[in-house]
């Protein structure tokens, strides 16, 4: 917006009192001093005042100065808004100066003092120039009162017109924020439309490719319509097998549900006639084991027939006791139930006796023990070693107790194994499956319930699922044993060792239940004390050891001659295995024999006391099944 020139409606004049005093100063000090008479005024001082025009019609004037000429004083333009005085004005103004001079100096000389009537016409003139002035001033105050109140209607107007472009302005700056804003949401919808024409373009080609698959499909469709009239016409075949395959498997359901009663009573009839066959042996058998030699070869006094599995004999000779004849050579002969030689391996020994294992899990109780004297190779045939092939009766027939009740499993028999390991030293109970403190050992004492089963007292009854947990509570019980050495063997044990597998059956869906024992048992070696040189503890060890072993010989011997009273509580040992030697039970019994020839005197006592064994006839066992 221009600004146009605003004029002031002021204006600086100066005093006329202070002129008039300047004036009449000189009048006054002329008065004082008479000497000097008045002066004729002279021409040449006269001052020529141009007529100036009114500056009522001119508000804009030129700043530059304006030069006058001639003895008047020369009159400088007013400033921007100032209108400029007229010259009878401003030779009034100059007058305090020039005209004086001009008053006083007359012709070129000053009036004298005594001139009052000079004077006086001086100041006369004076007086008039200044009423001149007065009335000059008076008229340029009237034109600069009107321009001054049309400079204030102009600025009024103006300032309206200002307060109305002020307001356009701030519209207008409005407008430009709202368009700055509008501005930035173009850009912004811009790079929308932008960003929407490339997506746009995108589509369409998504729209194409997708119009191509749509016919494809289509296509596609008409074929599956003609598979799925092809698949309707074979599912009604499908439905009508499938109704055939049903009465079918209805009738396989059936069959299969006879299979497993046959299959049931053919198990049965198995463990009948299995159980038979064992009985056929004998309740009570006897295997016979010979010791290979520690060097290799074949023992001279022991001679084994090659067709003949069951019979073995000892020749010994024997010097004349008159000193007259030779040297007479006599035979011992002894038959069991199966004699193994010193090359038979672990594995073929267990064959012989699997089936009595398998009686276990028929309900039956069964008892394996091997006797013989120290050193003949008690322990090695009941555990064994380490190694798979020399594993011994006791590892092997855990194995096959569990695989056996797997295979059962699948005709709804659930069977369930506690296991407990013992040991008879010195006719005291030891439980070889403790685990605390030596000191706090608790005793142990056999007790007989009412139904006749035996328990002993704060023994170890461990619950085992799987034959693992087996071999560790064998290894932990190895551990325990008592052993000693004795002139016989190195590592001799001196105690008898027990291991006992309880064995409970159930069959829900045939409502049948089955309880049994397994007991495997390590008997202490047998030999005289004079052949084993024992002393001390050792000979009060040995004294136990033979005891309780001549206990079990009277035992077995009761029970073959069918005595009323058979003395069981004579020894722990026979108090301990009374379930297993009785006529509800199958026993098998391993007499292990030394090769050496100075252990002949023990290896014939060995085959004696079996002999005795073999002999003996017991009542027919039967199952524990309700």
């Amino acid at each position: 917006m221009s600004r146009l020139p605003v004029m002031s409606n002021k204006r600086v004049l100066p005093s006329s009192s202070s002129e008039t005093s300047q004036d009449f100063a000189p009048l006054q000090k002329k008065s004082r001093s008479d000497a000097e008479p008045p002066a004729k005024p002279q021409a040449a001082a006269t001052v020529f005042v141009a007529k100036r025009p009114v500056a009522a019609a001119r508000p804009n004037v030129s700043k530059a100065p304006v030069k006058r000429t001639g003895a008047a004083t020369v009159a400088s333009g007013p400033s921007r808004g100032v209108l400029r005085p007229s010259a009878v004005s401003t030779a009034a103004r100059g007058g305090n100066v020039k005209a004086t001079t001009g008053a006083k100096v007359v012709g070129g000389t000053k009036r004298p003092p005594w001139d009052l009537k000079g004077k006086v016409s001086d100041m006369e003139e004076k007086i008039t120039n200044y009423q001149t002035r007065v009335k000059s001033i008076n008229q340029e105050n009237e034109v600069l009162k009107g321009s001054m109140a049309q400079s204030q209607k102009r600025t009024f107007e103006m300032e309206k017109d200002l307060q109305i472009h002020m307001r356009k302005i701030g519209e207008l700056e409005k407008r430009v924020a709202l368009l700055s804003g509008v501005e930035e949401e173009l850009v912004q919808v811009s790079t929308e439309r932008d960003t929407l024409h490339k997506d746009l373009s995108n589509l369409e080609g998504k729209y194409k490719i997708m119009e191509t698959l749509r016919d494809s499909q289509e296509a596609e469709l008409q074929i599956l319509k003609m598979k799925l009239s092809v698949q309707e016409s074979s599912l009604a075949r499908l439905q009508q097998t499938l109704a055939d395959t049903e009465e079918e498997v209805r009738s396989l359901k059936e069959t299969v549900s006879q299979q497993k009663d046959e299959l049931y009573a053919g198990e049965m009839e198995r463990r009948k006639l299995h159980n038979a066959i064992q009985e056929l042996k004998g309740n009570i058998r006897v295997f016979c084991r010979v010791r290979p030699l520690v060097n290799g070869g074949l023992s001279k006094h022991i001679h084994l027939a090659s067709d003949d599995k069951t019979s073995i004999s000892l020749a010994k000779t024997e010097e004349s006791h008159t000193g007259k004849g030779t040297d007479t050579q006599r035979n011992y002969n002894f038959s069991f139930d199966r004699v193994f030689g010193p090359q038979t391996s672990q594995q073929e020994v267990f064959e012989e006796i699997s089936l009595l294992v398998q009686s276990a899990l028929d309900g039956y109780n069964v008892c394996c023990f091997a006797y013989g004297q120290t050193g003949s190779g008690k322990t090695y045939t009941m555990e064994g070693e380490e190694f798979h092939e020399s594993r011994g009766v006791i590892p092997r027939a855990v194995q096959q107790i569990f695989k056996a009740s797997d295979k059962l499993s699948s005709q709804g028999w659930e069977f369930t194994f506690t296991a407990s390991f013992v040991e008879i030293y010195n006719e005291t109970l030891r439980d070889l499956l403790y685990t605390g403190k030596a000191d706090k050992r608790p005793d142990h004492e056999i007790r007989k319930s009412n139904n006749g089963e035996l328990t002993v007292t704060n023994l170890t009854y461990q619950k085992v699922s799987c034959e693992d947990q087996v071999l560790g509570l064998i290894a932990l019980a190895n551990q325990n044993r008592s052993t000693a050495q004795t002139a016989q063997n190195d590592r001799s044990s001196r105690s008898h060792s027990v291991f006992k597998l309880d064995i409970e059956g159930v069959n829900t869906g045939r409502d049948v239940k089955c309880k049994s024992a397994l007991c495997l048992v390590d008997l202490a070696g047998s030999e005289r004390m004079l052949k084993s040189q024992s002393q001390g503890d050792r000979f009060k060890e040995m004294t136990a050891i033979n005891g309780s072993l001549s206990n079990l010989g009277i035992v077995i011997a009761a029970l073959a001659n069918k005595e009323s009273y058979v003395p069981y509580r004579n020894s722990k040992l026979t108090y301990l295995l009374q379930n297993c030697l009785g006529g509800n039970s199958k026993t098998l019994m391993f007499v292990n024999i030394a090769p050496e020839p100075d252990s002949f005197g023990e290896t014939l006592n060995s085959l004696r006391f079996a002999s005795k064994v073999n002999d003996c006839v017991i009542g027919t066992a039967s199952a524990n099944r309700k």
